[in-house]
Order: C-alpha cells, then sequence, then structure tokens
C-alpha cells in the first residue's frame, strides 16, 4: 500500500528563484507576479467587456491609463504606510523607486489607478462605473496572483503557527523576527489573501450572472468582500507598519483603513441599490456618446451571430456523436456456425 506523505510545512523559494539574470537584466520574480496578475486581469476584463457589447478598444484605451496609475499609486500608498524604511533614522530614498523589493498598497493602486481609469473613460465616452463593475473580479484576480510575489521575496507573512501549512523563512533573511527560533513556521497570509481572493472572483462573477448588477455596485460589493478578508488577514502579520489609535485602540493602519472602506463600501451598494430599483441606474456610457440604434443593432446581430454559430457547433458535434454511436450500434454480429463457435 503506497502512502501519500503530506508537508508539514510550506517552504520559501531560495534566492536564486526569488530573481535571476538574462545578460545584463535582472528578472524579479515578485515582478513577474505582478505581470502575470495584469495580464490575467486584463484576458477577464476584456472577456466581460465584449459580453456587455461594449467598444472592443476602448477597454485597452482605457486600461493604458489606469494601469500605469495604478502601480503609481500602488507604491506611494506603500511608502506612506511604511515610512520608516524610507525616511526614518536608518531610511534610503533610493529605496522608494525599487517596487521590485515588495511594496505596493492595493488601496493606492486602487484609488489612483480610478484617477488613470477616469482620464480613459473621459476620452473613450465611457461611465468609470462601468469599467469599475466590469474589471472588478479581474482586479481581483490581478491581487490574488500578485500576491504570490511576497512568497518570493519571504516577506509580509504572519505570527508563529505549529499548523501543517506553516510557511519556512530563512533564519538569515533580513525579514525573519529577531526573537524567533530557526525553524520556526508562520502563517502564510499570502496564500491565505490569493484564496480568499480567488473565492471573490467566483462570487463576485456568479452575482453579476445572476443579477446584472450596474452602477458601480459590483465594484463596491468587490471593496466589501477583499476588506473583508483584508480585516482578519492582516490581524495575522507581524511586518513592521504604521500604528495609528482611534478611540484609544490602536492597530494597524491597513486594519483601520479595511475597516472604514468596508463600511463605506456597504453604504454604498445600499445607496446604488436603491437608485437602481428607482430606474436611476442609467446608461453604460457618458452623456453624448451612447451609440446609435444602427451601431447597437448592429452589435446585437453580431452578438445573436456568434452564439448562433457557437449553438451550430455545438448540435453538430452532438450530431456527429450521435451518428458515431448509432454506427458503432449497427455493425453486423460475427457469423456463427451451427456449433455456435466463430466462423472461419
Amino acid at each position: 500500500m503506497n502512502l501519500i506523505l503530506v508537508p508539514a510545512s510550506i517552504p520559501s523559494p531560495s534566492a536564486e528563484f526569488a530573481s535571476f539574470s538574462l545578460g545584463p537584466l535582472t528578472i524579479h520574480a515578485y515582478a513577474l507576479c505582478i505581470l502575470a496578475g495584469i495580464v490575467l486581469a486584463l484576458w477577464l476584463t476584456s472577456r466581460r467587456w465584449k459580453d456587455r457589447g461594449l467598444p472592443a478598444d476602448a477597454v485597452w484605451d482605457i486600461s493604458i491609463w489606469a494601469i500605469p496609475f495604478g502601480i503609481i499609486g500602488g507604491r506611494l500608498y506603500h511608502v506612506i504606510s511604511s515610512p520608516d524604511a524610507y525616511f526614518g533614522a536608518d531610511g534610503d530614498l533610493a529605496l522608494i523607486p525599487q517596487i521590485w523589493r515588495g511594496g505596493l498598497g492595493i488601496w493606492g493602486a486602487v484609488a489612483l489607478g480610478a484617477v488613470g481609469a477616469w482620464i480613459g473613460c473621459r476620452r473613450a465616452g465611457i461611465k468609470l462605473s462601468t469599467f469599475a463593475d466590469v474589471g472588478a473580479p479581474g482586479l481581483l484576480l490581478a491581487q490574488a496572483v500578485g500576491r504570490w510575489g511576497n512568497w518570493f521575496n519571504q516577506e509580509l507573512f504572519g505570527s508563529e503557527t505549529d499548523l501543517p501549512w506553516g510557511l519556512e523563512i530563512d533564519p538569515d533573511n533580513a525579514n525573519f523576527p529577531a526573537d524567533a527560533a530557526p525553524g520556526t513556521l508562520f502563517h502564510p497570509t499570502f496564500l491565505y489573501e490569493s484564496l480568499w481572493n480567488l473565492a471573490g472572483v467566483a462570487l463576485l462573477l456568479v452575482l453579476d450572472r445572476r443579477f446584472k448588477l450596474r452602477g458601480g455596485r459590483l465594484f463596491w460589493l468587490y471593496v466589501a468582500f477583499y476588506t473583508v478578508g483584508r480585516l482578519w488577514i492582516e490581524l495575522l502579520r507581524i511586518d513592521d507598519a504604521e500604528m495609528i489609535t482611534i478611540l484609544g485602540v490602536t492597530q494597524r493602519l491597513n486594519v483601520w483603513t479595511s475597516l472604514l472602506l468596508l463600511i463605506a463600501a456597504l453604504a454604498m451598494f445600499v445607496y446604488l441599490t436603491f437608485k437602481a430599483r428607482k430606474g436611476k441606474e442609467g446608461s453604460l456610457y457618458l452623456p453624448g456618446h451612447e451609440p446609435s440604434p444602427e451601431t447597437e443593432s448592429a452589435a446585437a446581430d453580431n452578438k445573436k451571430e456568434t452564439e448562433g454559430r457557437n449553438a451550430d457547433s455545438a448540435s453538430s458535434d452532438a450530431r456527429a456523436r450521435a451518428n458515431l454511436a448509432e454506427t458503432k450500434t449497427e455493425e453486423p454480429l460475427p457469423h456463427r456456425s451451427k456449433d455456435n463457435g466463430p466462423s472461419a
């Protein structure tokens, strides 16, 4: 009987996997994770954009503005929320642009990314809420993939644990706690958040398909879902962070940020839901940029034609399988002699 061995911990990648060289160029795994997340987000967003019947090129025109603004915003939020590494007694301002070392704050990315998206939407004639709703699942997918960059960098892990999925950290790593013994395992918060985000992608897609959420509602559901997960994950983390005291309670800045954004997201979702019930969701386009009836009719015809081709293809495949099964059923049995033995 073969036994399946279950690992008692999650190893961290060695330094040679965290970065490697291609000639004079150094490739960092953290950057590859971020890029992979962006590519997958664009893929999912473009598919959802097409399903909405929106202009195909517009999603790329908007993303060209949103992505660089988001990266800059994410880095600025990290620098502001963890200032000691850059402005402290032993800080180094030269580290600020070195994003491959880790450090992108999601709320800075969303905030400044929204500014870039707003510029792109204005140029494309699309409402910002339209892009936000279409892109929300893709944004969460990008976060799920991007979090694995923290694994390669051996950073942003949680408190000590004896769970079988505890994370190993090299004792000589700069992020290893000074008061911890070598071999200590830590909560893999990067994995928790990645799995939470993937569950959120599935949930948002199901809810959007079922309820056709528009007007910014799906985006605010994304914010609410993500902040619930970020709250409990953030409470596990032990890395240095800016601490804020509110009403006598001292917590990490990201804990307070997540809590306030959760409240705001729920309030906005309720408000927009009441607005939608009164028939005030409106168009997906900015005023004056709605497509002409002829354009909408052509888009609808193209969608029906595509669906028809897919249906015909599926029907043809079904008929082919049925014919094959019928042919096999009707194959003649081998002739048998009177003594029931097989004929020569």
